[in-house]
């Protein structure tokens, strides 16, 4: 896995701008999109994944625990979790920093007959979780761009409430959010859970490797997009315990 040294690679960033740009400009009203033969809905400031194969290809991938729990952090339009109640778990949880993505996700649970199944928290990572829930399965489609500091000042150099909520589903400044996944995610596992994270050719291999040796796993990669986006490979990431055998 490569890794860009001090925040993610310029092209990166530009790629990265663009997908905060474009989904901005292309949604600026609520709409609907079509995704894994199903109609969803879509609010302005939630991240289109019409605009971007991640989260197509990381609901598809994902193992979900049938009959089991799953929580589904930073959920944007709500595909995942979704897709999770749809799909046979017992319980799903849905969190986001956004109240638009919050909202979005509802909407969607409604839409889907699914609403009674689905929690919905607003918050930062695990924040509005109660202090005992624990869950089979963690799944985060991590904003795994760092913009460093050269870029940082051009990626937030225009600011509005929609692109400000859009950049945090795609800039991680500092891996900070990604610091804090991986030290607290692991309290918040049944025994034997799994701890899963999006990423990304794109995002900084070797900081994720040090932050995840520093919270005491090993990262070992479960399924890559190859050749279904060009430009850019997506990677399902497992973060293991070090004491549990490969």
């Amino acid at each position: 896995m490569p890794s860009h040294g001090s925040g993610s690679s310029k092209g990166a960033v530009v790629r990265g701008t663009w997908l905060v740009s474009s989904t901005a400009a292309g949604v600026t009203e609520p709409t609907t999109f079509r995704l894994h033969d199903r109609e969803w809905d879509l609010l302005p400031g939630v991240f289109a994944p019409t605009h971007c194969v991640s989260t197509g290809f990381f609901t598809e991938s994902l193992p979900f625990p049938v009959g089991g729990s799953f929580l589904d952090v930073g959920c944007g339009a709500g595909v995942t979790a979704v897709s999770a109640a749809a799909k046979g778990c017992a319980r799903v949880a849905a969190t986001d920093i956004s109240e638009a993505a919050v909202e979005n996700t509802g909407l969607n649970a409604a839409r889907h007959g699914l609403a009674d199944r689905i929690e919905l928290y607003r918050g930062d990572m695990f924040d509005g979780l109660g202090p005992e829930d624990r869950f089979d399965l963690v799944f985060w489609n991590s904003p795994f761009i760092d913009p460093g500091t050269a870029d940082g000042a051009a990626v937030h150099a225009v600011h509005d409430d929609r692109r400000d909520q859009l950049r945090q589903a795609v800039f991680d400044p500092g891996y900070r959010a990604h610091q804090r996944y991986v030290t607290e995610a692991g309290a918040r596992l049944t025994a034997g859970g799994r701890l899963l994270l999006g990423f990304s050719d794109l995002g900084d291999h070797g900081m994720l490797r040090r932050l995840a040796a520093d919270a005491g796993y090993r990262i070992t990669v479960l399924r890559t997009s190859g050749d279904l986006v060009r430009g850019v490979d997506y990677q399902l990431l497992e973060l293991v315990p070090h004491d549990t055998a490969p």
